[in-house]
C-alpha cells in the first residue's frame, strides 16, 4: 500500500513511499515543487497577461491554483473556491476539487472544476507530477502502450507553443522516448494526437511505473539537465503560441462549461 502526503498549498502532493522508498521529486534541488495544479491555465500566457471577455489579466505560468490555500474537507481532499484574490486574475466563480485516493500501488488524482457563474466559464486544466528517476544517466524510457505513428510533437520557444508540430521526430525509437541528458535541452516535449492511454517509464530490466491519463489530449514530459526527476503531465491545452493574439477566448482547446455544469476528469500512476 502506498502511503502519500499532501498539502494544503496548492492541494499539492508532496510524497508517495512504496515499501518505505519514495517516489517523488523532493522539492528542492533543481526545481521547487512536487506536483503542481495546473489552473485556470497550462503553460504561458503571451507576454504574462490575457484578454477576457474584453478585460486584461495577468497570471503567471501555469496560473494561479499552485500558490493558493485550499480548504481540507478531509484526507487529501481539497477545494479552491473562487474568491476576490482569482477575480482579480480570472474573472469567473468558481470551485476547484482535487482529490486523491489510494488502492494497493496506484494512486488516482481526481480534479473537479464546478463553474459558479452566471454565464459559461472557459479555462485550462492539466497536472504536472515529478518522478524521481536518473534520467540523464541514458537508462530510462518512456514506453507507449499502443503503437503510435500519428503523434505531433510541439516545442516551446521562450516557453510559448511554436506554431508548427513535428511528426515523429527524433524523439520517438521504436514507440519509445529514450531519455538521455539532451532530452530537455530545448524544454518540454509536448505531444498531441496520441493513441495510447497509458505510458511506461522503464529501464531495460524494470518497469518503474504505468501512467494512466485517458481522456487528456495532450501529453508532456519535462525535467532540468541532470535533475533526478521527470515530469509526465497530462494537460487539456497549452500555453499561448508564439502568434497569439491574446484573446482567451481564441485560445486552443480550452474547457467550456455552462452555469452549475461540472467537468471531471483523473489520472493515475501504479508504481513497481
Amino acid at each position: 500500500m502506498l502511503e502519500i502526503e499532501t498539502s494544503k498549498k496548492g492541494a499539492e502532493l508532496i510524497s508517495v513511499k512504496s515499501k518505505g522508498f519514495e517516489k517523488m521529486h523532493d522539492g528542492e534541488s533543481f526545481w521547487n515543487r512536487h506536483s503542481p495544479v495546473l489552473f485556470p491555465i497550462v503553460g504561458k500566457l503571451k507576454d504574462g497577461k490575457t484578454s477576457i471577455e474584453g478585460k486584461i489579466y495577468e497570471m503567471g505560468q501555469h496560473g494561479f491554483a499552485r500558490d493558493m490555500e485550499f480548504e481540507e474537507l478531509g484526507e487529501h481532499s481539497y477545494v479552491l473556491k473562487s474568491n476576490e484574490e482569482t477575480k482579480k486574475k480570472f474573472p469567473f466563480d468558481f470551485e476547484l476539487y482535487i482529490l486523491y485516493s489510494v488502492s494497493g500501488n496506484k494512486l488516482t488524482t481526481k480534479y473537479k472544476v464546478v463553474n459558479k457563474s452566471d454565464r459559461q466559464m472557459i479555462f485550462g486544466l492539466g497536472g504536472h507530477p515529478a518522478y524521481r528517476c536518473e534520467y540523464s544517466t541514458g537508462k530510462y524510457r518512456l514506453e507507449f502502450h499502443d503503437v503510435e505513428d500519428e503523434i505531433e510533437i510541439y516545442q516551446l520557444q521562450d516557453g510559448l507553443l511554436k506554431i508548427n508540430p513535428e511528426k515523429l521526430n527524433k524523439f520517438i525509437r521504436e514507440n519509445r522516448i529514450f531519455l538521455d541528458n539532451k532530452t530537455f535541452e530545448n524544454d518540454a516535449i509536448i505531444m498531441k494526437n496520441i493513441k495510447s492511454s497509458k505510458v511506461y517509464l522503464k529501464t531495460e530490466s524494470k518497469t518503474v511505473l504505468s501512467f494512466e491519463f485517458e481522456k487528456f489530449p495532450y501529453l508532456a514530459i519535462w525535467s532540468k539537465p541532470e535533475a533526478p526527476f521527470i515530469c509526465i503531465e497530462p494537460w487539456f491545452n497549452t500555453a499561448d503560441k508564439v502568434d497569439s493574439n491574446g484573446i482567451f477566448e481564441e485560445k486552443e482547446d480550452l474547457i467550456e462549461l455552462n452555469p452549475n455544469q461540472k467537468f471531471e476528469a483523473e489520472y493515475s500512476v501504479n508504481f513497481f
